[in-house]
């Protein structure tokens, strides 16, 4: 069993090691006692309040190679940090090693064949203000202050999944360094194994410094909510499946229980509960109008869907969810919206306890449903949507809340559910819901760990463990 070197407390014995680092590194390495420790060691999900030993705050891939060295060397927990965004704080840890990606910071547009090259600390509104001006766009989720990174490996469900499909599915190569120190590059025709097992399988395998992506040609979406009263939830969801299911890829919409918490939207409808859909569209802007009356007919009670640049309807909820918050996550994914489920979200969209607190459905059909079931990790191609409950607040003292209203919402749809979930709005919820939600891919996945991560250096993330290891 690997021992954990705890670097609190060690200074005195480990300041050689220690010194050696900071002085191999451009970025720089912020201990306990340093100046802007408190706030580096922050996440996205105030809710996580962990202490490391120290963080390599790395600029370049040789930062990241010494650090992971040291890391290794020492038997420290090491995590690894890109964007933050993770819900159940997997690129932090107490006391360890953390390396920090957020410096490496590059994007590259080709034009030529439409790709994009993307540094390990990127968030994805800086991809998407690099790539705009263009006309192209990559397939991310809905929040552009997400990090590149961790979006990618687990997979990347999002406006644009129905049309181009999953993040991982525009996924043309990366580099990366591994857990012996060492650096490939992996693609198609270069380390196929670690490339397959990167695409979905998270950062058990290496740090990931660099992406190159597919981008498509993409200038301006229609996009945008529309809100109906909660009491409707059973009858909106029922129509949506059959709407959804048989809409062309172009038109993409992600259903949820939520409350209106106040501005941008109109007052009348604040601290209101609604089933809504928040939808884009990607085809020819004239055939919009006749796809959409459907919805129109549905009578909902507020829209605000009308043409924008896509960066716009990536960024449309940053404001809302700002870094800082308390979060609280379950999810699964799920085959239908059947009468017994529907009552459920009835159920429990009626008493959101907080006003940011929220439920989404992303649906996996279209161009994400036609990818085969072996070729990446991502091993529910066949489910219809990957959902996610989210207990969100800015107060601590709402944290038992939200996370009670979502573990109980969680524990009633879970019997309807396909029966794993999307890891990338998983918590730290233990080996046999990581085994469920990678199915028939876990032990190919395993072996590839094995291969590339046997002491399981990287493991404060979904881990899959090397056969044979308990931690």
């Amino acid at each position: 069993m690997n021992k954990c070197y705890n670097v609190k407390g060690s200074h005195n014995t480990m300041k050689p090691s220690i010194e050696d680092l900071r002085g191999q590194l451009r970025g720089e390495l912020i201990l306990p006692n340093d100046k802007g420790y408190g706030e580096t060691r922050k996440v996205y999900n105030a809710m996580i309040d962990k202490r490391p030993g120290m963080m390599a705050m790395c600029v370049d891939v040789a930062d990241v190679m010494h650090a992971v060295n040291f890391g290794r060397q020492h038997n420290l927990l090491v995590a690894v940090r890109g964007g933050g965004h993770n819900g159940g704080g997997l690129g932090i840890c107490d006391d360890g090693l953390v390396i920090d990606l957020s410096g490496i910071k590059y994007i590259r547009v080709n034009t030529d064949d439409n790709t994009v090259r993307v540094g390990g600390g990127n968030l994805w509104g800086e991809v998407d203000h690099a790539t705009h001006p263009f006309g192209l766009a990559v397939p991310a989720g809905i929040i552009s202050t997400t990090g590149v990174g961790g979006l990618t490996l687990g997979g990347g469900v999002g406006h644009l999944s129905r049309k181009y499909g999953l993040t991982i599915d525009n996924l043309l190569e990366a580099d990366m360094v591994l857990a012996d120190g060492t650096f490939v590059t992996v693609n198609n025709d270069q380390n196929t194994d670690l490339f397959w097992a990167i695409r979905g399988g998270g950062g058990n395998f290496g740090i990931v410094t660099s992406f190159k992506f597919q981008a498509h040609p993409l200038k301006n979406v229609i996009g945008g909510p529309t809100f109906w009263p909660i009491e409707k939830t059973e009858e909106i969801m029922e129509w949506y499946h059959n709407f959804i299911t048989e809409a062309p890829d172009e038109l993409n919409g992600f259903i949820a229980t939520m409350t209106i918490p106040g501005p941008p939207f109109p007052e009348h409808l604040h601290n209101k509960k609604f089933c809504a859909i928040v939808w884009s569209y990607v085809g020819e802007p004239d055939k919009f109008e006749a796809l959409f009356k459907p919805v129109k007919a549905k009578n909902p009670v507020f829209e605000l869907v009308g043409e924008m640049p896509y960066p716009a309807l990536q960024s449309m909820f940053d404001g809302l969810l700002p870094a800082g918050m308390q979060w609280y996550w379950r999810a699964d994914f799920f085959n239908e919206f059947g009468p017994e489920l529907r009552k459920q979200h009835l159920k429990f969209g009626s008493v959101i306890p907080t006003p940011l607190s929220q439920m989404h459905m992303y649906p996996i059909s279209g161009a994400a449903s036609r990818v085969g079931a072996y070729d990446t990790p991502w091993a529910y191609r066949d489910a219809n949507y990957a959902g996610v409950i989210c207990g969100i607040d800015p107060d601590p003292v709402n944290a038992d809340k939200i996370t009670t209203w979502c573990k109980n919402y969680w524990e009633a749809l879970h019997p309807y559910s396909a029966g794993g979930a999307y890891s990338n709005f998983m918590m730290d919820e233990g080996q046999e819901r990581i085994n469920a939600s990678y199915k028939h891919n876990y032990e190919r996945l395993v072996s590839i760990k094995k291969e590339y991560d046997p002491d399981n250096l990287f493991k404060v993330n979904q881990n899959i463990r090397p056969a044979n290891r308990i931690t």
